[in-house]
């Protein structure tokens, strides 16, 4: 693979290219890729991913999210400030005890990333996941006039110290009975996206109310020296109500039934807006090893990037306080933007990809199950009757609980009524790229079914709910 050591930072290192776009698609491992570093304590299933994706629409399910997300604290008199000027949601009546998705923009007003920020307690926040985000609060924060200090707490596979917390998500139409079991004294009613503090097993637990799944869930996270006496607790008050844990196979899967778009390509590999980010990161960033993957093939890298009405997320932008890339998101307009939408694949495609298997022609590309998509990011070709791209595939899987292959994507408006018949192409051109993941295969072309975001119906009614019995909208 490419040879990174004779580079300063990630600048150079695409200075270096002839071809952006192809570096990534050949060059790269991810990451968070056990062919990079020690592998994840999580194992892929604790039982099958089938049960255990059922769980969480079933009865509950236990999800271990301590080893493979990055942490990180900020701490100071600025830190409220240095946040408030990154997001582009609104902080009004963001106090303590709170919780919201963190969303981050380029000054072009490309998405950088999201993540979830806890406000923890007066002058102490916590970013969790999004490494670019990470990254890009990093670097705002040691090359700005900002005071406050930054502690960044690695996954597993690439922390040598060891984690600070441990982090659970309790999941499913049970998982508020195991709460309220698992807890000592009387478990708090939190609205969605609040904090409290909570007692499980002699230890002091905060708990934020939480789901993917359109129910009641719970995170909890403490001090990484008691995991294994909260989880065995957490466990043991789940037995009666039908608790599975989850492996990492059903965990990355969830993200097609809940509608979550995670880790977009960061816009941040060309324009004057992000180059001192690019200088400052190393050879060997995150960033540096993202891996496009798919039938979706451009020379111009810009055309990966995503803006958040894409992703779904541009109810959450408010003009209400300046931040980075905000003159750029005023300037587009919202009903021009691509929409983000379920893909259903028809079973006679999915079953013909998998019989080429076992034909005597070179099969089509491989469908991993539960999780089909190999890039990070992914990126597919979605067609019209007419051959035009008219969008992106990107998180491809298999749900167990619709008994069918799912395909998170971004789609032109004209394309996104549910119903509306379109093609995704499965596979990339020319037998495949040079990625390790990526064996000799065809392309074919697969007829899918735009549906909506979340495409359960149960967790769309559940989800909807929730957002209006809060009535405090301080998260978004």
């Amino acid at each position: 693979m490419f040879d990174r050591s004779s580079y300063k930072s990630l600048d150079e290192l695409l200075l270096a290219q002839t071809n952006i776009v192809q570096y990534f698609r050949n060059e790269t491992i991810a990451p968070h890729s056990g062919q990079r570093s020690e592998l994840t304590p999580d194992p892929d299933e604790f039982s099958n991913w089938m049960d255990e994706q059922r769980a969480w629409r079933e009865t509950a399910i236990l999800f271990d999210q301590t080893h493979h997300m990055p942490e990180m604290f900020i701490d100071g008199p600025g830190a409220f400030d240095l946040l408030n000027g990154i997001g582009v949601n609104s902080f009004k009546n963001f106090t303590p005890g709170k919780a919201k998705q963190f969303i981050a923009c380029s000054p072009e007003g490309n998405m950088i990333g999201d993540c979830i920020l806890f406000y923890l307690e007066n002058d102490r926040f916590e970013l969790v996941s999004g490494m670019t985000v990470q990254d890009w609060v990093e670097f705002q924060a040691v090359t700005g006039n900002h005071d406050v200090s930054i502690t960044r707490d690695l996954p597993t596979s690439m922390n040598r110290n060891g984690r600070t917390n441990f982090r659970f998500g309790m999941d499913g139409p049970n998982a508020e009975k195991v709460f309220r079991d698992l807890v000592e004294g009387e478990a708090p009613d939190m609205p969605f996206f609040h904090m409290a503090k909570v007692r499980i097993a002699g230890v002091e637990v905060r708990a934020l109310r939480h789901g993917m799944a359109g129910h009641k869930g719970v995170e909890l996270f403490g001090p990484f020296e008691y995991y294994a006496r909260v989880r065995t607790a957490i466990l043991e008050a789940g037995r009666k109500h039908g608790m599975r844990p989850g492996g990492r196979l059903a965990y990355f899967s969830a993200s097609v039934e809940s509608g979550w778009m995670a880790y977009p390509l960061p816009g941040v590999y060309t324009g004057e807006g992000t180059k001192a980010f690019r200088e400052w990161l190393g050879p060997d960033s995150w960033e540096a090893h993202s891996v496009l993957a798919g039938s979706f093939v451009s020379n111009d890298i810009e055309e990966y990037y995503t803006r958040p009405w894409e992703l779904g997320l541009g109810r959450f932008i408010k003009f209400d306080h300046d931040f980075i890339g905000r003159e750029a998101l005023e300037s587009f307009d919202p009903q021009k933007e691509r929409v983000r939408v379920t893909l259903a694949w028809h079973t006679d495609d999915f079953a013909r990809i998998m019989g080429s298997l076992s034909a005597p022609e070179l099969p089509y590309k491989l469908i991993r199950l539960p999780l089909a998509a190999y890039g990070f990011p992914q990126a597919d070709t979605l067609m019209n009757a007419a051959g035009k791209c008219i969008g992106i595939g990107k998180h491809s899987a298999f749900s167990s609980n619709e008994a069918r292959m799912l395909t998170l994507a971004m789609i032109d408006s004209d394309y996104a009524e549910p119903g509306t018949e379109v093609t995704l192409v499965w596979g990339e051109p020319d037998g495949g790229s040079n990625k390790p993941r990526v064996e000799r295969h065809r392309q074919t072309e697969v007829r899918v079914t735009v549906g909506p975001v979340p495409y359960a119906k149960y967790a769309r009614t559940m989800k909807y709910a929730a957002l209006t019995k809060s009535k405090d909208y301080s998260f978004v």
